[in-house]
């Protein structure tokens, strides 16, 4: 389950007083001057007598996740740094070694063959981890080996499919855009693997932006009580139909505290039909850094508040770039829709076919213009980390993302790091000269002799052993020759961001 720390608020009693005669707080009747009026928005069935129909009609198609990993975690030894520290040889300090572990989570059933939707996150092993079994468990205990059909990280949803002798139970994608704040809802899922956990409440918020940034930070809140197994569950209205997927929650304790997140039908039932065919999912990319417009810069601007994002850097040669979108400018309106908190540029252009020409307005000094933008196909989210774009089309900067999972080549295993060649876009954005020459560090081992002697992201790795650098190639091929040579050390010239570059003996594992 993944949850964000947040901060809870003191409920103020002044004013919260409740009318023990209506049932409504303290001056409502005034405020809607006749009883009758109140009567027209009190729905005539009132709360549900009982979820137990419901539950038992929909409870069969929600299944337990779990999957078995083999995760890398680096051996530790508690006694370095003091005289104990050889006492026990080198054990504890034998560098990265690998042990089982285990995930779960929850999912539902969508087609009578088998297939079954859940979060991404759920089935994905963390860091340098593998995942070597995926297990569903039904309602009834029955248990299946699954198979990953397709996974999609930016929406953080996965398809699996298990085969059984008879039909299986299934729920459908309700429309998640008829959904109100207020109404009813109920989660089924897994917490803390306890098995079948029914939980209810109602919608507290559409198409909430947590401000992660991102295309698809834009959730349906809910109190329901949400918790960890519960990622991937189904969240339901009182048709029966799925309306959202459960996928996070806002807590400062990492339990329910009444704040969860579930990713909006309309969001998910088009990626998981198109995972399901085994269908690439595309989505539009403009190539821009974008800065929410907080007040203090709508003000700087003349500019209302809420409405529009700011620009702060453009991909040179990107789609953006193409249109005449500049840094500084203020998107407000993106295909005649509107861009605000709760539809974001990310949300927007994402959600745009590539290859599609739209209108996009724009304030620049003040004045309002409309460009024309042909939409570009987003690159993947190992692309982009590997880029340094200088943004995805979201609120964020590449430097602080994690880097994506890489296949481990030569450099990696010798020196513990993940390299990437320079371009000079990525020269751009580190602040480095239009001729610098190299190869750009994207991850560091902390256990490797570069890790532990400072190296990190965005070092420029120039030379080898007086050697140019220009490539991964280049580097490796330095490797090979200074093994041939007996060295156990290779004379690296680097350049750390905003700095000088510098000698540093690096060891090769």
């Amino acid at each position: 389950m993944r949850y964000a720390y947040g901060l809870t608020t003191a409920l103020l009693l002044g004013g919260a007083t409740l009318s023990l005669t209506t049932g409504f707080p303290a001056g409502a009747q005034v405020a809607q001057n006749e009883a009758s009026q109140i009567s027209k928005v009190v729905p005539k069935a009132g709360a549900p007598a009982s979820f137990a129909d419901l539950t038992a009609q929909l409870a069969p198609a929600v299944v337990n996740i779990s999957t078995r990993q083999r995760i890398q975690v680096q051996s530790q030894n508690p006694f370095a740094g003091t005289p104990f520290e050889g006492l026990f040889g080198n054990q504890g300090n034998s560098g990265p070694q690998t042990r089982e572990a285990q995930s779960l989570g929850s999912g539902f059933i969508v087609s009578a063959d088998g297939y079954v939707v859940t979060n991404n996150h759920v089935i994905t092993a963390e860091g340098k981890g593998e995942v070597e079994s995926i297990t569903i468990t039904m309602a009834d205990g029955d248990e299946y080996p699954a198979k990953l059909i397709g996974k999609d990280a930016a929406s953080d949803l996965a398809v699996l499919k298990i085969e059984a002798k008879k039909p299986l139970p299934f729920v459908n994608f309700g429309d998640s855009r008829h959904a109100r704040v207020g109404d009813w809802v109920v989660a089924i899922g897994n917490p803390f693997g306890l098995g079948g956990t029914v939980t209810a409440g109602i919608i507290s918020a559409v198409y909430r932006n947590t401000g992660n940034g991102g295309a698809y930070d834009r959730y349906l809140q809910t109190d329901a009580a949400i918790n960890r197994g519960n990622s991937g569950g189904p969240m339901f209205d009182m048709s029966g139909q799925v309306i959202g997927i459960n996928n996070a929650i806002y807590s400062p304790t990492g339990g329910s505290v009444g704040i969860g997140f579930a990713i909006p039908a309309e969001t998910a039932a088009p990626i998981v039909q198109k995972l399901i065919k085994g269908e690439a999912i595309e989505r539009g990319y403009l190539g821009v850094r974008i800065q929410p417009l907080t007040d203090d810069l709508a003000d700087s601007m003349g500019l209302d508040h809420n409405k529009g994002e700011f620009i702060q850097g453009v991909e040179p040669d990107g789609a953006a770039a193409k249109a005449g979108i500049q840094a500084g400018d203020v998107i407000v309106k993106v295909n005649g829709k509107e861009v605000t908190k709760d539809q974001t540029l990310s949300y927007l252009v994402a959600n745009t076919e590539p290859g599609s020409r739209i209108p996009v307005d724009l304030i620049r000094g003040g004045r309002r213009m409309t460009v024309t933008a042909t939409v570009a196909k987003r690159p993947s989210e190992q692309e982009l980390a590997q880029s340094f774009a200088p943004d995805s089309d979201q609120d964020d900067n590449p430097f602080n993302n994690p880097p994506a999972q890489q296949e481990q080549g030569a450099v990696e295993k010798a020196l513990g790091l993940s390299v990437t060649p320079l371009t000079p876009q990525i020269a751009r954005q580190l602040g480095a000269s239009n001729d610098t020459k190299g190869v750009v560090v994207v991850a560091v081992d902390p256990s490797s002799d570069a890790g532990q002697k400072g190296f990190s992201r965005g070092f420029i790795i120039m030379s080898a052993n007086g050697r140019d650098v220009t490539s991964t190639a280049d580097l490796e091929a330095a490797i090979k020759a200074a093994k041939a040579d007996g060295r156990s050390a290779l004379l690296l010239r680097v350049q750390p961001r905003g700095q000088s570059p510098v000698f540093v003996p690096v060891r090769m594992r």
